[in-house]
């Protein structure tokens, strides 16, 4: 569900794992993912609390760099749609699909540190038929990878990065927002690590906050058994009193 890198202390052998694992493994972009694309690039500055010097230190570097770059957007499979943080209200699974890979293009295209380095920003903060150009993609890959809560409209909302019980008045969680055109697809999703595990008919928001102390969650779709592993150490490694982005 996104996010392989950042997110703990080896970011570098996670990338080598998964790329190894070849069509075994599944994975859509997340905004650390995309973080990690842009700061190799020289597109943004590094934050304090990231861990990916070794990433771009490492001396297979542009081989992993360019196997992330060709991860897709979303993906999906029967009634399922895997994304890193959700989709806006308004986009059915077919329109999901066209515009991810829209941003896909781009992103493995000639051009892609130019879409790298008009990448950050929350604005435009809602979607537009007529939209295009970088504020198009933007819109996407902010929903896509950073969404949590919106209004029923799809005006979405960055600060706010708790439980559902803080969302701003007049915005949902974007999966509450009554007659979403995606309800009819259970979408398989992560980022919001403050939701916690949330199982439903048509969401399984899969991040327990393993990177601040709580469970690494995984989930086999044909009979939804879950399985955990507790992460105690990693929360103690980066600290309690951190916050999740």
């Amino acid at each position: 569900m996104g996010d392989l890198v950042n997110r703990g202390p080896q970011s570098l052998a996670t990338l080598r794992f998964v790329r190894e694992l070849g069509e075994r493994a599944v994975v859509v972009l997340g905004n650390h993912d995309l973080h990690l694309l842009a700061l190799a690039e020289g597109r943004v500055a590094a934050r304090k609390d990231d861990t990916l010097d070794e990433v771009i230190a490492a001396p297979d570097r542009r081989v992993l760099l360019d196997w992330l770059r060709q991860r897709p957007m979303i993906h999906l499979e029967g009634s399922h749609v895997l994304v890193h943080a959700g989709l806006l209200p308004q986009w059915d699974v077919a329109q999901a699909g066209a515009l991810a890979r829209e941003v896909e293009g781009a992103l493995r295209g000639p051009r892609h540190e130019a879409f790298l380095a008009e990448l950050y920003g929350s604005r435009p903060d809602r979607w537009r038929d007529d939209l295009g150009g970088s504020d198009r993609l933007r819109v996407i890959v902010n929903a896509m990878t950073r969404l949590r809560f919106c209004t029923p409209e799809g005006v979405m909302e960055f600060e706010t990065k708790g439980e559902t019980t803080r969302a701003p008045e007049g915005y949902l969680p974007w999966f509450d927002v009554p007659g979403r055109k995606s309800a009819g697809s259970t979408i398989v999703c992560g980022h919001w690590s403050a939701l916690g595990l949330r199982v439903t008919p048509d969401l399984l928001a899969l991040d327990s906050g393993c990177v601040w102390g709580g469970r690494l969650s995984a989930i086999r779709l044909e009979d939804r058994r879950l399985v955990q592993v507790p992460c105690a150490e990693a929360g103690a490694a980066r600290g309690r009193s951190a916050q999740p982005r």
